[in-house]
């Protein structure tokens, strides 16, 4: 459904659709519906009442059943009350950070360490704990994204300025001029593949996968899947648990967790590849156990983008290093002892080895 307006703030989501030719004697919930599909109708028909959803013409508040007519156009206003992007740990909101922090910054680039929980640019039904969002509410212009990081994911993003940039620095992706580098936090498992290693199990996601958003994953030399390949390097490894970079070398959806798990180590708080898939369908029904959360330990997988090395700004490698998020290091503390310093120190002699 084509769009022929919008605006993102922090505080508010204005968008206007079009109703098409097809769409002419819709009920109005169920074309809004149409447009925001992630939402549920319940939800939709709230908005309606509530007078934040309009058709050119007409005063509001509408009925949920009005008719829409072709040629109109249907202008829908969210605005940022944190309800319908909250994520919850034992029934309460998890706390986010507010904020971004910039790592690096110049006229036309941005290297950000984005907090768990922001996504790169609006998309469902996070419309405003997004990076460029925030950017766009600073700067007042429109921010281009240039690669993604996971919602749960932490750590190095890089978002251009201006269009001239986007396709530069997207370039460099597309050419594999670009290296990363993860750190996780993991359990082991008994017969656990001995560090360091290179996993090259081929991914791709399968028909009638439960949860849908599960990658399957097959042998190096199987037909089925992708070819993908990470490489995996020990930092620390204590009771059980293990801290290792990641550096992938291909850019596959959940390449890391895969991977890490079908090797004997399931990432920390990893809803989906933890060996019970329900849990992932438990927290997102909200229907989540004291086992489950026990289980998980952490609100979110502990996976955090650490290290990015590409030739920009100028014509030479330059590597950009994330301090370790809140929650990771917290957690460190508490249950093993370890300060987020000590690691991150290893962490930078590390990526100077690797990112080579």
């Amino acid at each position: 459904m084509s769009e022929i307006e919008k605006s993102f703030t922090t505080e508010k989501y204005v968008v206007t659709h079009p109703v098409q030719l097809e769409q002419d004697g819709w009920r109005l919930d169920q074309f809004v519906q149409k447009c925001m599909p992630t939402l549920s109708r319940q939800f939709h028909k709230k908005k309606i009442e509530k007078g934040e959803v309009v058709i050119s013409g007409r005063k509001p508040p509408h009925k949920p059943s009005v008719k829409v007519h072709h040629g109109e156009k249907v202008t829908i206003t969210t605005h940022n009350d944190g309800m319908i992007e909250e994520e919850y740990w034992y029934g309460k909101p998890v706390e986010r950070e507010p904020n971004p922090t910039v790592v690096f910054e110049d006229p036309d680039l941005i290297v950000l360490n984005k907090p768990p929980y922001m996504i790169t640019h609006p998309a469902g039904k996070n419309l405003f704990y997004c990076a460029t969002v925030y950017f766009e509410t600073k700067y007042k212009h429109t921010i281009h994204s240039i690669h993604r990081l996971d919602r749960e994911t932490s750590g190095i993003l890089l978002l251009a300025k201006n269009p001239r940039t986007a396709q530069k620095v997207s370039q460099l992706f597309e050419d594999d001029k670009v290296r990363k580098c993860y750190f996780l936090i993991a359990h082991k498992n008994p017969n656990a593949t001995p560090f360091p290693f290179t996993a090259k199990e081929r991914m791709d996601r399968e028909p009638g996968n439960i949860p849908e958003a599960m990658m399957s994953f097959f042998p190096e030399n199987s037909h089925m899947g992708k070819d993908s390949e990470t490489h995996f390097e020990l930092l620390m490894e204590q009771d059980n648990y293990v801290l290792a970079l990641a550096f992938p070398l291909t850019g596959r959806q959940h390449q890391i967790r895969v991977h890490a798990a079908c090797h004997g180590y399931p990432l920390l708080g990893d809803k989906l590849y933890n060996g019970d898939p329900g849990v992932f369908m438990r927290f997102k029904d909200f229907v989540a156990t004291d086992e489950d959360h026990e289980k998980m330990q952490i609100p979110r997988q502990a996976l955090h983008a650490v290290a990015l090395k590409f030739t920009y700004p100028k014509e030479e490698f330059n590597h950009f290093i994330a301090p370790l998020p809140l929650d990771l290091s917290k957690w460190l503390e508490e249950k093993l002892g370890i300060k987020h310093e000590t690691v991150e120190k290893l962490i930078e002699e590390r990526v100077k080895i690797f990112l080579t």
